[in-house]
C-alpha cells in the first residue's frame, strides 16, 4: 500500500516511505486488506447490490487482488448494518499508488475491467455510501475518486444524495460513453438496425469464406470443467495477436494468468462466467470471456486468430454472442466494457452507458480539494499525446480483428 499524506506535509515521498505511511494508517484500523474482508458477506451484498457490476463480485477482484499484475494488496473501504450484513464496499488505493501524486485521496482499485461502481445494498444505499465517506474520512483521506464508474447508476446516485446532505458535490473528471446492448430487443432485427443490409450482406460473404475451412460453430462454456479447457483455448488465441507481441496478454504474465483462472473457476460455479467460441472445423478462431451479474453481463475480452483476420472473426463472434444473449431471458443489458469509439463493437452495439472518473469531496471548503483536481488535470495534459498514439495504434488493430 502506499501512502495518504496529510496535506500539511505534502511532499515527494519515494515509494517506500509513501508504503510505510500508508501501512502505519492501515495499523489503526482505518481500512481493511481486501483479502480480509469476508467472503460470505461480499457475496452476499453481490446479491443485493443496487447496481450490477462483475468487476466487483468476490470471486473476481479477490483473484485480481492476490495475483494480477499491479494490482494487488488493495484495502477496503466497508459499511456495515450491525455485525453480520455488509451493506457497500469499494476496494481502494492511495493517490500515490493510483497516480504517483502524493495527496491524501483514496482511489477505487483497478479490478481488470473497467467498471468500478462500488456495489451497495439496495435497501440502504445511502446508508452505505454515507459509511463507506466515513470511513474514507477516518482513514485521513480528503477525497475520494471513483475511476471508470458508471454516472447514471442507482450507486453513483446514492453517493449524490449523501453528498448533497453534508453540503458537497461530485466533481466529474472527464466523461465518455461506451457501447452497450439492449439484450431485450430481437437480435435480427438489431442487427439490421445497427448494420444495415449491405454490411450485413459483406460479414455474410466473409463468414461463407470462413468456412471453406471448416463447418462454423459457435459454443458457449458455462460449467467449471467446460470453462476451464475454454479458458486455455482464450489464452492460446489472445497470445497468438498483437496482444501477445505487446506482452499485454493474459497469458504471458505468471500473476495475470493464474488470476484469471483463478477468477473463471470461482465464477463458473455460480454461473456467472462464461467463454464464447467460434470455430471453424475444429479451428478456433475467435474467443471472449463473458461475466454476469443479475441481469447484466460483461464482455471482457476477445481473443481472435488473426491468421483468419480477413474474415473478421471477432465481428463473427460478436454478432454470434449477440445472438446468444438476446434470447437469455436473465440479461436484460451487456456492457462492452470497451474503450469509446471502439471500432469494432461501436457499430454494432448501438446503445451508450455514461462513464467517467469522480472526483468526491470529504469535507466543506477544502483547499486540499483543489490541489488534487489541478494535479490530476496536470497529469492528464502531460499524457494526453502519448496516450492518443497508443489509442491510435490500438483502434488500428482492433478494427483489422
Amino acid at each position: 500500500m502506499a501512502e495518504i499524506a496529510e496535506s500539511a506535509g505534502v511532499h515527494r515521498a519515494s515509494i517506500g516511505d509513501a508504503d510505510r505511511a500508508f501501512a502505519s494508517a492501515a495499523a489503526t484500523a482505518a481500512l481493511t486488506p481486501l483479502a480480509d474482508v469476508s467472503a460470505p458477506a461480499w457475496r452476499a451484498l453481490s446479491e443485493r447490490a443496487i447496481e450490477p457490476n462483475a468487476y466487483y463480485l468476490p470471486e473476481w477482484e479477490l483473484a485480481v487482488n492476490a495475483s494480477a499484475r499491479d494490482r494487488d494488496g488493495a484495502a477496503a473501504l466497508t459499511a456495515w448494518d450491525g455485525a453480520a450484513r455488509l451493506t457497500g464496499l469499494l476496494p481502494v488505493i492511495s493517490m500515490w499508488r493510483a497516480y504517483k501524486i502524493p495527496l491524501p485521496a483514496l482511489v477505487s482499485a483497478d479490478p481488470y475491467g473497467t467498471l468500478s461502481t462500488p456495489p451497495l445494498d439496495r435497501d440502504l444505499a445511502s446508508e452505505a455510501a454515507a459509511g463507506l465517506l466515513q470511513q474514507a474520512r477516518r482513514s485521513g483521506a480528503r477525497a475520494l475518486i471513483l475511476r471508470d464508474t458508471s454516472l447514471d447508476s442507482a450507486a453513483m446516485k446514492s453517493f449524490a444524495e449523501v453528498l448533497q446532505r453534508d453540503g458537497l458535490q461530485p466533481i466529474v473528471l472527464q466523461s465518455h460513453v461506451r457501447a452497450c446492448l439492449d439484450a431485450s430487443r430481437d437480435a435480427d432485427e438489431l442487427l439490421r438496425d445497427a448494420l444495415g443490409s449491405k454490411k450485413l450482406k459483406e460479414l455474410r460473404r466473409q463468414r461463407n469464406r470462413l468456412a471453406e475451412h471448416g463447418a462454423i460453430s459457435f459454443s458457449a462454456a458455462r460449467g467449471p470443467a467446460d470453462v476451464a479447457a475454454a479458458l486455455e483455448t482464450f489464452l492460446k488465441l489472445e497470445a497468438s495477436g498483437w496482444k501477445g507481441q505487446r506482452g499485454t496478454a493474459l497469458g504471458q504474465h505468471e500473476g495475470d494468468a493464474a488470476f484469471i483462472r483463478h477468477a473463471t473457476a470461482g465464477l463458473a460455479k455460480t454461473g456467472q462466467c462464461e467463454i464464447v467460441t467460434l470455430r471453424a472445423g475444429d479451428t478456433p478462431v475467435a474467443s471472449a470471456i463473458v461475466l454476469r451479474h443479475q441481469d447484466r453481463a460483461f464482455y471482457f475480452k476477445l481473443g481472435v486468430d488473426e491468421r483468419f483476420s480477413k474474415f473478421s472473426p471477432g465481428v463473427q463472434l460478436t454478432l454470434d454472442l449477440t445472438r446468444h444473449l438476446c434470447v437469455d431471458p436473465s440479461i436484460g443489458l451487456v456492457d462492452s466494457t470497451a474503450n469509446p469509439g471502439h471500432p469494432m463493437i461501436d457499430p454494432i452495439w448501438r446503445g451508450r452507458l455514461a462513464i467517467g472518473d469522480v472526483l468526491i469531496p470529504l469535507r466543506r471548503r477544502d483547499p486540499v480539494i483543489a490541489l488534487i483536481h489541478a494535479a490530476l488535470g496536470l497529469r492528464k495534459a502531460l499524457r494526453a499525446p502519448a496516450r492518443h498514439l497508443v489509442q491510435l495504434i490500438r483502434k488500428h488493430r482492433e478494427k483489422s480483428s
